[in-house]
């Protein structure tokens, strides 16, 4: 379908030597190829990542009712976090509250979420000037919600993530015959300057390298190549991620699964599967406690030099933490969360960036790149432009195959990989297809599907522009 191994020669001619065209048609053919299964996928993973790149713009807009408030007065004091937390327990009382999010500025509300009884998750937003409950939102539901889901998994579980990984590994592909089709094909772009064909060349120019970053750091998250190469890393000494030695939970639960699914990008990355430790319940004959509240272990993580505003995980037993995260959205080496000792309020421990192993350092700091917030408002507008010109990359490439295709056929570009004749390009593609095992996968179905199907069957021959010899 889109490459196959040369043929072996006949005794009565030698096989001739490839020449550039044939190189540029065989790579333009592959580009084809990769395009029609890439392009849908980044398109929705570029449409949603914008969506997820603006989230705290555009909520706030969609559900001010529930995000923004109105302090009554200059003077105005916050209410304690405990007395919030109350007010929510009374609306609620057959939910459990799982964490709490404090105000991101002086106009917004506190976020308190939930586990309800049938399993499902709800976010209360509380006024903090009155304790007042201004209402709840099921976090899945909203536009970033969905953009979330899908951008993950294509709402479609473990086949949606699969998918998303398969797209990915073609996209790199897509990405490097593009760069090649680009410097090969200059002298015929420049005879028409303003064509969709040039337009579509000097997108994908800018758009191949960011696209590329996007794709090697969002790798990490997959549940195939991510899971693999960490089970690898391990096996070295290092980790993508890391585990917080000091902590010891029995039985052992983890940071990420302390707070609802939807809540889980609130852990940084690197921390997720970190255990989280427990509390020290007091012994004695009088049985008598000191219980710290969610105040207490605020005021604790913030004189430990924590980030505002931070998000408690509560304890979610007698022996369980406050388990306080910094704010870190701009900057992952300030990553770090302090646990809180729910008896007493001291610091049971903390853990963050500095601790990290050094693969887990990169890691983090390319998922904030992929998140647009490493470097604040330049790192956001580089994302979102990335974003853009990728969805015009998806739109005019689609727009030339459609002006150009002709009647009855895909109008895929003739070639053939010269992969026998080139020993370094075969040990590429070998290479490539041992790195990204569904990429490696899916070229030897093309292949078998090319060369016991499309060249048998003389109508799909014809179809794509494959020659049956």
């Amino acid at each position: 379908m889109t490459t196959q191994l040369n043929p072996a020669p006949s005794r009565a001619s030698a096989p001739r030597p490839a020449t550039s065209s044939g190189w540029f048609r065989a790579f333009w053919r592959w580009h084809f190829y990769a395009a029609f299964l890439v392009a849908p996928v980044l398109l929705i993973l570029a449409s949603t990542g914008l969506i997820y790149l603006f989230r705290f713009q555009l909520e706030p807009l969609i559900n001010a009712d529930l995000m923004k408030v109105s302090a009554p007065s200059a003077n105005s004091i916050q209410q304690p976090y405990a007395n919030q937390l109350a007010a929510v327990s009374r609306a609620f009382p057959d939910a459990t509250v799982v964490s709490m999010t404090e105000p991101r500025s002086v106009d917004r509300s506190t976020v308190f979420s939930l586990a309800m009884p049938d399993e499902s998750t709800r976010d209360v937003f509380v006024n903090p000037y009155g304790a007042e409950v201004l209402g709840s939102l099921d976090p899945d539901t909203t536009l970033s919600g969905y953009a979330v889901r899908i951008h993950g998994e294509l709402m479609a579980g473990t086949r949606g993530e699969r998918l998303i990984e398969l797209a990915a590994c073609w996209a790199i592909v897509m990405a490097i015959t593009g760069y090649y089709l680009f410097f090969k094909g200059r002298r015929g772009r420049s005879r028409q300057p303003r064509s969709l064909r040039s337009r579509h060349a000097q997108i994908g120019l800018f758009a191949g390298v960011g696209l590329v970053f996007l794709l090697v750091s969002g790798l990490p998250w997959t549940g195939f190549w991510g899971e693999k190469a960490q089970t690898l890393a391990s096996s070295q000494g290092t980790s993508f991620w890391s585990l917080d030695h000091g902590a010891i939970s029995d039985p052992t639960s983890t940071l990420d699964e302390s707070l609802p699914h939807t809540h889980a990008t609130d852990v940084p990355w690197a921390q997720g599967v970190s255990p989280v430790p427990r509390s020290t319940e007091p012994t004695g004959a009088s049985g008598e406690r000191s219980i710290a509240n969610v105040d207490t272990a605020l005021t604790v993580a913030s004189s430990e030099g924590l980030r505002h505003p931070m998000t408690v995980a509560l304890p979610a037993a007698d022996v369980g933490v406050f388990s306080v995260i910094g704010f870190a959205f701009d900057a992952p080496s300030d990553e770090r969360t302090v646990h809180v000792d729910q008896y007493g309020g001291g610091v049971v421990s903390t853990y963050g960036f500095e601790d990290y192993p050094t693969l887990a350092k990169v890691v983090s700091h390319g998922i904030g790149l992929h998140e647009g917030r490493s470097f604040g408002s330049w790192s956001m507008a580089g994302s979102t432009l990335m974003c853009l010109l990728v969805i015009a990359s998806c739109v005019t490439g689609p727009l030339m195959w459609w002006k150009r295709r002709p009647s009855g056929s895909l109008g895929a570009p003739r070639g053939r990989m010269p992969l026998r004749g080139t020993p370094a390009l075969l040990v590429g593609l070998v290479a490539l297809g041992i790195f990204l095992p569904f990429f490696g996968i899916s070229v030897l179905v093309v292949l078998l599907l090319d060369q016991l199907v499309i060249r048998r069957v003389p109508a799909l021959t014809a179809r794509f522009n494959a020659s049956s010899s």
